[in-house]
C-alpha cells in the first residue's frame, strides 16, 4: 500500500463532519425541521368536540394546511378552518388552569396528537367580508347575499316548521338570525352540527332585531390554516 494511502486513511475527519455526523446533532436537526414544518407548512389538529359532526368526529386528527391563505389567498365559503379564538369567544372557551391539562394541551398544540389549545377551534366559513347573512328563507335555509344556500353538510339543525315554528312565531325558531353584514377583515364561521355548536352565531339565535352586537367573528390573523384531510383514525381517511 502506498505511504500516501496510509496517511489518508488515518487522517482524522474534519471537526464539522464529526459534529454533523453525531447522533445528537442529527436528532436536533430532525426536531428543527419538524418544528419548521408544523409552524409554517402543515400540522395535525385534534378535534375536541362534536360541533362539526358528521363531517368530523370527536377525536379525529385532521391535517391543517398552514399555507392555504398566504400570498393574498382568502377563505371561501365552505372552507373548514382552524383558528385561535379571540377574547370575544372567551366565555365559552375559558377553562380553570390545571398544570397537567396545560402540559397536555401544550404537547397537543405542538404535535397535533393530543388535546388542542382551549381557544383553538375548528368551524366552517359561511360568509366573508361585506357579505350579508340572515336566516331564514321560507323553508329554513340560511341566506347569504339574498340567496338561500345549500348546506348539505349540516347535521341536526335547529327545529324549523313554516307557520308553526319559524321566524314569525312565538316562540321563534332558534334557527332564526338577525340580518348582518360581515365586517371588513372578518369571517362568519358556524359548526356543521348546527344545534350543538358554540359558533359565531350562537348568541344571536332566536332573534331578528338588527345591531344586537351578538356576533363573534374570525379575523385573518387568527386563522391557523385550512383543514384538508382526516389523518386519523385510518378508517376515516378522506379529504375535506
Amino acid at each position: 500500500m502506498p505511504p500516501d494511502a496510509v496517511t489518508t486513511a488515518q487522517a482524522p475527519r474534519p471537526r464539522w463532519r464529526r459534529i454533523t455526523g453525531s447522533f445528537l446533532f442529527q436528532l436536533c436537526a430532525a426536531f428543527m425541521v419538524f418544528g419548521l414544518v408544523l409552524s409554517f407548512v402543515a400540522k395535525p389538529y385534534w378535534v375536541p368536540s362534536g360541533s362539526m359532526e358528521q363531517t368530523l368526529q370527536v377525536g379525529d386528527r385532521v391535517l391543517v394546511n398552514r399555507l392555504a391563505y398566504v400570498g393574498g389567498a382568502t377563505p371561501h365559503r365552505g372552507d373548514i378552518v382552524v383558528f385561535d379564538a379571540d377574547r370575544t369567544w372567551d366565555a365559552d372557551t375559558a377553562e380553570p388552569v390545571n398544570p397537567i391539562k396545560a402540559a397536555l394541551r401544550w404537547i397537543g398544540e405542538v404535535t397535533g396528537f393530543g388535546p388542542s389549545g382551549a381557544n383553538t377551534l375548528i368551524k366552517r366559513v359561511v360568509a366573508g367580508p361585506g357579505q350579508t347573512v340572515r336566516c331564514c328563507s321560507a323553508d329554513g335555509a340560511l341566506i347569504v347575499d339574498g340567496r338561500p344556500i345549500d348546506e348539505t353538510y349540516v347535521y341536526q339543525d335547529f327545529a324549523f316548521t313554516a307557520g308553526s315554528l319559524d321566524c314569525t312565531t312565538l316562540p321563534m325558531s332558534q334557527r332564526c338570525l338577525p340580518e348582518v353584514t360581515v365586517p371588513k377583515d372578518s369571517y362568519l364561521v358556524l359548526g356543521d352540527h348546527r344545534s350543538e355548536s358554540s359558533d359565531g352565531a350562537i348568541r344571536c339565535r332566536g332573534r331578528t332585531d338588527p345591531d344586537v352586537g351578538c356576533w363573534r367573528w374570525v379575523h385573518p390573523s387568527e386563522i391557523v390554516g385550512r383543514a384538508t384531510a382526516i389523518l386519523w383514525p385510518v378508517t376515516r381517511w378522506s379529504g375535506l
